[in-house]
C-alpha cells in the first residue's frame, strides 16, 4: 500500500502539476523554484523532476508566480504570453541605477511642477504599443551574458528597445510624491523601466519602491499559496506514505 501511494504521488508531479504561488519579497524566482523542487524530491522521494516557472519576478517584488512540474512544463510558454497585472508604487523626484530599491538614490530633481492632473495625463501616454529599453540591472542576455553582470562590473552596454503593449494604467493613489498605479501589460514589460520612463516624461525622475504582481491571465493573487502553505501540503502527503 505504501509503495502504491508513493507511486501515485510521484506520478502526480512527474505527469505534471501547475502550482500557483505568492512569491515572498527578497526571494528570487530561482529561490522559489529551487525550494519547491527540494520539497518534492527530498520530502516525497521523487527522484527525477522537471520544473520551471512561467515568468520572473524581481527579488524585491511579490505576487503571482506559476510553477510547473513534469509534463506540465510544456504549458510554461502559454502562461508567459498571458496578460499580467501589477500594483506598483513609484517615488517621484529621485532615481536609482536599478530603477528600484536594489540600489541607492543617485540623483534628485525638482518636483514643484508635479500635480495629480499632470501625472494622470502623463500616464495616458503609455497606454498602447510602446518601445521600452530593459533595465541594465536585468536578466536580458547580451552577447551571452546577463545585463546585470555587465552592470555590476561597471561596464557600459547598449540594450536595444523592445516592443510591448500596455493595456491599462490606473492611478490608485497619489500623495507626497508617492504614486500607486495599476498596470495591465504584455509579456516582457519591466515595471521598473516603466517607472523610469514615467519619471522622465514628468521631468522629475522616478523609481519603484514596491511591486506586486496581482494576476497572470485568469490566475489572481487570492488563488495563490505561500511556500509555507506548500510545505504543509507536502508534509500531509508525506505522512500518508
Amino acid at each position: 500500500m505504501e509503495k502504491e501511494l508513493k507511486k501515485i504521488v510521484e506520478n502526480r508531479y512527474t505527469i505534471g502539476e501547475v502550482l500557483y504561488f505568492n512569491k515572498a519579497k527578497t526571494w528570487t524566482s530561482f529561490d522559489l523554484v529551487n525550494k519547491v523542487r527540494y520539497l518534492i524530491r527530498k520530502e516525497l522521494g521523487v527522484k527525477k523532476l522537471k520544473i520551471g516557472h512561467a515568468g520572473t519576478l524581481d527579488p524585491l517584488a511579490t505576487g503571482v508566480m506559476i510553477v510547473c512540474t513534469g509534463k506540465a512544463t510544456k504549458r510554461i510558454e502559454s502562461f508567459q504570453y498571458q496578460t499580467k497585472e501589477y500594483i506598483a508604487t513609484l517615488k517621484l523626484g529621485a532615481t536609482t541605477p536599478s530603477f528600484d530599491l536594489e540600489t541607492e538614490v543617485d540623483a534628485t530633481y525638482p518636483t514643484e511642477h508635479i500635480t495629480e492632473e499632470l501625472l494622470r495625463t502623463t500616464l495616458k501616454q503609455f497606454i498602447g504599443e510602446i518601445q521600452q529599453i530593459p533595465p541594465k540591472y536585468s536578466a536580458v542576455k547580451i552577447n551571452g551574458k546577463r545585463a546585470y553582470e555587465y552592470a555590476r562590473n561597471g561596464e557600459e552596454i547598449e540594450i536595444k528597445p523592445k516592443t510591448l503593449v500596455i493595456d491599462e494604467i490606473e492611478l490608485l493613489e497619489f500623495h507626497d510624491l508617492i504614486a500607486k498605479i495599476r498596470v495591465v501589460c504584455s509579456k516582457g514589460t519591466y515595471i521598473r523601466a516603466l517607472a523610469r520612463d514615467i519619471g522622465e516624461a514628468l521631468n522629475c525622475g522616478a523609481h519603484l519602491t514596491d511591486l506586486e504582481r496581482t494576476r497572470i491571465g485568469d490566475i489572481t493573487l487570492d488563488t495563490c499559496m505561500s511556500i509555507n502553505d506548500f510545505q504543509n501540503i507536502i508534509n500531509n502527503e508525506k505522512t500518508k506514505l
